[in-house]
């Protein structure tokens, strides 16, 4: 009798602790929700279900992206990694949202997030504050890529595998030293956005990061581009000379891109450029002094165009002081998802679309793909999946041929090249459709001028023949 009385006694203590906890839970001015380890709500408090206007009971037992915008919640339960003090977009406006993992017996079993506000009338004035943070910040960032021509900083790197942070690190070590630097990685992997990083980080972020493509500038021009020329050196010159890339960057940052397409004439002049740290427009017949750190990118085997001569190896050991490789994206799978998310919400933002994410069928397809053509091929795809994709989430219907699982064509019968083009006619074709052929529309939902729409219309024989006159 008196263990039924003590085993009474406890249950009642225990139910007497769990609504005490739900009874402060529910009065407490922080939204909180609580959900399993597959993202279901387990315990979603009033205060929260008041903000966001849906019933408490009915709450429990739904996938919480079902219940909240924007939520983080189910990718924390899951990996076990929390996350404090993010800004997360819900009714509208920006709150601070925590998200805390739970464990038990060392395996992750759920989480719990809060989202901060205490009265309306301190929410209103918190997240005026946060807007005009966000504001000002945006105003400074614009004005400092204005004046420098640098967009993006480490915080644009997305990712939160192994190598990345590595990586990430590193860049933080070596961006206050003066010392070139040699950027490499497969076609792809962002290395001008790690470029864009070093400079940002650097003692010179407040002065120019000018950047020129070694490749893409004809072998005639290339002498003139990077060190200017004088009036008159030759036909067509425009009068009172240009600058070239070096003055242009003087007391900033030069990128060199793709250095390894750089005639072996101009390796040597770049040489004593680097070494003697002036420059001699063409035409000019007095050098002029330039400082200028050097950043180089390139996705070529140097070392190997080294042996066989059509690299000097002296330019070589002068860039390449510092090495940094960027691993492709097939070495860092775990970021797969994240960079997808992020793709997708730069994309909706310059579209107006709103698709909310992608099915697991696509998570899945994505995981298994070898993405030859690394982030920028996954930003390929999901634009072309978000101008494809027929409601609010991508499917595998949405997805480049190549990408489907029933797919009949095998990686190898096509150059990536050609896959890409692929991907991009049935984009426009798409965006041509969705705005019932208004070009104008059409270029403005893909983010492009109307006349670069134009030249891949007429790239790809897309523009329409004009009616023979009679």
């Amino acid at each position: 009798m008196l263990k039924e009385e003590v085993s009474g006694l406890l249950l009642t203590e225990n139910q007497f602790k769990d609504e005490l906890l739900e009874t402060i839970l529910d009065n407490a001015f922080h939204c909180v929700v609580v959900v399993d380890v597959d993202g279901v709500i387990t315990y979603i408090n009033k205060a929260y279900c008041d903000f966001i206007k849906v019933d408490q009971m009915e709450s429990i037992g739904k996938h919480v992206t079902d219940v909240i915008e924007n939520t983080r919640m189910h990718i924390v339960a899951r990996t076990g990694k929390e996350e404090i003090a993010d800004l997360q977009h819900i009714e509208g406006n920006y709150m601070i949202a925590d998200r805390i993992p739970i464990f038990r017996n060392g395996q992750t079993v759920g989480a719990v997030g809060t989202v901060t506000f205490r009265d309306t009338e301190e929410w209103r004035t918190m997240n005026s504050h946060i807007k005009n943070l966000l504001t000002e910040l945006e105003y400074y960032r614009n004005v400092q890529e204005e004046n420098t021509g640098a967009k993006y900083s480490l915080h644009d790197i997305v990712g939160k595998s192994a190598p990345i942070i590595v990586l990430k690190e590193r860049i933080k070590k070596i961006a206050t030293s003066e010392v070139s630097v040699l950027i490499r990685g497969e076609s792809g992997t962002g290395k001008e956005l790690f470029a864009h990083s070093i400079h940002q980080l650097s003692e010179r972020s407040n002065k120019p990061f000018i950047k020129v493509n070694c490749g893409a500038i004809p072998e005639h021009l290339l002498e003139s581009e990077l060190f200017g020329y004088e009036e008159g050196a030759f036909t067509g010159a425009k009068k009172g000379g240009k600058l070239g890339k070096f003055q242009l960057a003087d007391g900033g940052t030069l990128l060199l891109d793709e250095i390894g397409d750089m005639p072996m004439h101009m390796q040597v002049k770049l040489l004593r450029v680097l070494q003697e740290k002036e420059v001699e427009a063409v035409g000019g017949v007095k050098p002029v002094k330039v400082d200028v750190r050097v950043l180089a990118a390139t996705n070529k085997p140097l070392e190997k165009m080294v042996e066989e001569q059509r690299f000097r190896e002296d330019l070589f050991y002068r860039i390449n002081v510092i090495q940094i490789n960027i691993p492709s994206l097939r070495e860092r799978p775990e970021d797969i998802e994240q960079l997808s998310q992020h793709f997708l919400q730069k994309i909706n933002k310059r579209t107006g679309r709103r698709i909310l994410g992608m099915h697991k069928d696509v998570t899945r397809l994505f995981a298994k793909h070898n993405w030859p053509g690394n982030a920028r091929e996954l930003e390929n795809v999901m634009e072309a999946a978000v101008h494809l994709c027929q409601g609010e989430w991508i499917t595998n219907d949405a997805l480049p041929d190549y990408m489907k699982e029933d797919s009949t064509m095998e990686l190898g019968t096509k150059s990536l090249k050609e896959i890409l083009e692929d991907t991009e006619k049935r984009v426009l074709r798409a965006a041509l459709r969705e705005h019932h052929g208004d070009k104008l529309q059409a270029a403005k939902s893909l983010g492009i001028g109307k006349t670069s729409l134009y030249d891949k219309l007429k790239k790809y024989g897309m523009v329409e023949k004009a009616p023979d006159s009679t």
